[in-house]
């Protein structure tokens, strides 16, 4: 069974939508959505291993254009 955790993104103002394109791109991007609240968007990914799941966060994510923060959420049931 593979890895999986929902990404809560909040976004340099007005960059949401192009945040959102951007990580839609990247493999291991399940769905990624623009929300209300606290964050900007919220985006869902897989991969084999928890560890995999961290090097798409922190390599992937974090380096992604417009992206200002994350809290990541591991699935764990």
């Amino acid at each position: 069974m593979a890895a999986r955790a929902y990404v809560l993104v909040r976004t340099e103002v007005g960059k949401a939508k192009a945040v959102k394109e951007a990580l839609q791109r990247l493999p291991g991007v399940a769905a990624a959505d623009i929300v209300t609240g606290d964050y900007d968007l919220i985006v869902a990914i897989e991969q084999a291993t928890p560890e995999e799941l961290g090097r798409l966060v922190m390599e992937q994510i974090h380096g992604v254009p417009g992206v200002a923060a994350t809290s990541t959420h591991v699935v764990v049931g």
